[in-house]
């Protein structure tokens, strides 16, 4: 499984980041960086919280 983001609907709110850190950045000009892409099974939950956290729809897990 892989995590995307969808860089054309983020708008950098880090409400991704605040529930999973290690895997999503908001960087200094406010873009998005995924951390990690590759998500193992254990990650699953905490991914999916992040996923519905995200006011724009911008994320999600494929695979």
């Amino acid at each position: 499984m892989r995590v995307h983001a969808d860089m054309a609907r983020c708008t950098g709110l880090g409400l991704c980041e605040s529930i999973a850190p290690e895997f999503f950045e908001i960087q200094d000009d406010g873009t998005l960086a995924v951390l990690r892409s590759d998500v193992e099974e254990a990650d699953r939950a905490v991914l999916t919280e992040a996923i519905r956290a995200c006011p724009t729809e911008a994320l999600r897990i494929e695979g």
